[in-house]
């Protein structure tokens, strides 16, 4: 039946109404009725409702109860009996109002609403809690953080040449790093992920495993690892996963560099000219309190892995009486670096009562922190502003200036600087472009912090 034919017998059924009703007959038009409205999210088992039966003073409300999302009701003035009609105010595109499941993200990122449902912070050459944006933000941008670290297998075993790819010792250090990662994730609220795999297959796995949206980690320098990065964002942006890369590998940040990476002076002596007057950015201070894993996908944390497992063969040399020679992890460097920054603030002292020079000699000839450096279990930044502190706190307007190495804050300076200038070419020679075009890097005299 169409509304045409609708319409004429809701007309008719009206006027038999009015015949058996004169009271209904003789209602002013002036005065207001109630009118009912009806939306519904399914307009085409709904329409044309028959609301009014033989009596004009019932409703007959629609058994479809439950697909009935709105219920208004206007005052509005009828129309003359004769003209009677009812008019649809089913939405014509249902989806203009969707329902839902995931809340939609606001246009300002930074309304609560606005996060993500959850990531992935994969940690690489990063393993510290201190001073990590990658983890800081990962943290303060979604609701749940899935902290993973892989063991690659293509970092270990024979070389070509026949050589350990990662030695004992290394190895032995990393796994502790590892290890003390875990430890203090745990005492934050979290936990970290481990897996021996390669990356791109990992990442992707727990990704899909736990519905994340994007995956944060730091960015390296060397051509193999930045390839294998171009290789995990392709992989991940085809299913829909956001990769966002972070820099905390160096003193000075890559975004504050003078000139573009490509145009990075190719001798160290160029290069301290240019960035030495530069401003160092502020450390991050670790979170207290971490975002709890995600829920979903009830991932297996893992075992870490020992040294046959990574496929290296341990050595006596690996330890002494069963306790290792050094002990990897964020704790240790802290600790380390509290207590050379002790040491030049005594000789400090010492310096200024004698006149002499405080230099950095003898047993204390390095600040002995860079296999932590190397690990990422502390940052050059966490160790410049330690040691700057720490000198600031003993210095006074009368403290004589030796040269370099009055205070070994500009001694260490200068080895972080060189330590950056490093990291730097290499990822200036990392891409296949550079390697063809550009010229081979220069330096007089080196050291590492």
């Amino acid at each position: 039946m169409d509304s045409k034919n609708v319409e004429e017998k809701l007309n008719e059924e009206t006027k038999s109404a009015e015949e058996h009703n004169p009271v209904a007959a003789i209602i002013p038009s002036s005065l207001p009725i109630a009118s009912l409205s009806l939306i519904t999210f399914f307009p085409t088992s709904t329409q044309f409702l028959r609301l009014f039966s033989h009596h004009p003073n019932k409703v007959r409300i629609p058994t479809q109860a439950s697909s009935l999302t709105h219920l208004s009701l206007s005052s509005v003035s009828p129309p003359p009996p004769s003209s009677i009609s009812f008019k649809s105010t089913i939405a014509a595109n249902p989806l203009q109002s969707p329902l839902s499941i995931v809340p939609r993200r606001p246009v300002d990122p930074s309304s609560a609403a606005a996060l993500r449902r959850a990531a992935v912070v994969w940690f690489r050459n990063d393993l510290r809690v201190h001073d990590n944006e990658c983890l800081n933000s990962a943290n303060d941008e979604c609701v749940s953080v899935l902290p993973v670290y892989c063991f690659d297998p293509r970092d270990y075993g024979k070389s070509s040449s026949g050589f350990d790819k990662t030695g004992p010792f290394r190895a032995q250090f990393l796994i502790e790093s590892v290890s003390e990662l875990r430890k203090n994730l745990q005492a934050r609220g979290s936990n970290l992920v481990v897996r021996v795999g390669k990356p791109e297959a990992v990442l992707l796995e727990l990704a899909k495993e736990i519905g994340a949206d994007a995956v944060y980690a730091h960015r390296e320098v060397s051509h193999d690892e930045v390839k294998a990065e171009g290789k995990i964002e392709t992989a991940l942006k085809e299913e829909g996963v956001e990769v966002s890369f972070f820099w905390g590998s160096t003193l000075y940040h890559l975004d504050d560099l003078p000139f573009n990476i490509e145009d990075l002076p190719s001798n160290y002596g160029a290069f301290k000219d240019k960035v030495q007057k530069l401003e160092i950015r502020k450390t991050i201070a670790a979170l207290d309190q971490l975002k709890s894993l995600p829920s979903r996908g009830d991932v297996e944390l893992g075992d870490i892995p020992s040294l046959l497992d990574l496929g290296v063969c341990p050595t006596a040399r690996t330890s002494q009486e069963g306790k290792p020679t050094m002990v990897g992890g964020e704790t240790e460097a802290l600790t380390r670096l509290k207590s050379f920054a002790a040491e030049c603030q005594a000789r400090l002292s010492k310096g200024n009562q004698k006149g002499g020079n405080n230099s950095v000699f003898g047993a204390n000839f390095s600040c002995k922190i860079s296999p932590w450096l190397a690990m990422g279990s502390i940052s050059p930044r966490s160790m410049f502003d330690e040691l700057k502190k720490t000198i600031s706190a003993s210095t006074t307007t009368t403290t004589p200036r030796n040269g370099p190495g009055d205070t070994g804050l500009n001694w260490l300076m200068y080895e972080l600087l060189w330590r950056d200038f490093f990291r730097f070419i290499t990822k200036k020679y990392s891409s296949v472009k550079t390697q063809v075009e550009a010229g081979p890097a220069t330096a007089c005299t080196g050291a590492f912090a």
